[in-house]
């Protein structure tokens, strides 16, 4: 006999498949559940853990757990360097504001430049068609040359690129880290009407600063996630 959880997991797992809970509908509470089967609290949870790693269903912070149809939601397991730079694999990027010279302060900070001229390239990413990502992404003056005339970089360019690796062939030195942080944010109007929510909306926003082997930072890409199209998966290894 397979433990509670197991059983709960694809009870709820047919009846999402089988059209009980179409895309989009929210699935009951936890305490629904628990009062409805008698089943622990734990059993429930661990049930929903479960389902949410596997992108059946996802959870959007006070509001509950829903149905998620495959291939709507896109999930992104990440672990290297090389999967971050693979997300051209499955996924299109559509360039709302080409790669241009601007003035950001904060961002050259951020990139440890001496000036406060960076470069900018803003786009949105798609997965099957369906907008999931808003990202803003500025590069050194040093940098950008090799890629100003890059025809995925201008107005309007669709493509399966990611930026990094645009950039990579033209470095003097390979990509060797990614430091990142992630928080929780308000759709600001452009990320919003890119993903199609309203402003306020609550996103994952993602900060990523990529730096080649000698640790000069070469990327600082800020982008905001819709979570209910989006599920952001990392694996953790222990150090030998």
């Amino acid at each position: 006999m397979p433990p509670a959880y197991q059983v709960l997991r694809e009870r709820l797992r047919e009846e999402i498949a089988g059209g009980r809970y179409p895309d989009g509908i929210r699935l009951p509470t936890e305490s629904e559940l628990v009062a409805k089967y008698g089943l622990s609290r734990q059993t429930v949870r661990r049930a929903f853990q479960d389902l949410v790693a596997d992108g059946t269903v996802f959870r959007v912070p006070g509001r509950g757990s829903y149905a998620s149809e495959h291939g709507r939601r896109y999930l992104r397991q990440l672990g290297s360097i090389e999967d971050l730079m693979s997300l051209s694999d499955d996924t299109t990027m559509e360039v709302l504001d080409g790669l241009h010279r601007r003035v950001d302060i904060d961002a050259a900070s951020r990139l440890r430049l001496d000036g406060d001229v960076v470069y900018t390239v803003v786009f949105r990413r798609l997965h099957d068609g369906v907008a999931f990502g808003h990202t803003t992404i500025h590069l050194p003056p040093a940098v950008a040359t090799a890629v100003l005339d890059s025809p995925d970089l201008a107005t309007g360019a669709v493509s399966t690129h990611t930026v990094i690796g645009l950039l990579e062939p033209h470095l003097r030195h390979p990509i060797a880290e990614a430091a990142q942080s992630i928080t929780v944010t308000a759709a600001d109007p452009a990320a919003a009407a890119a993903v199609g929510c309203g402003p306020g909306h609550p996103m994952l926003r993602v900060d990523r600063l990529y730096s080649d082997d000698q640790g000069c930072p070469v990327e600082l890409a800020v982008s905001q996630f819709l979570p209910e199209q989006y599920t952001y998966r990392v694996t953790l290894r222990r150090s030998s």
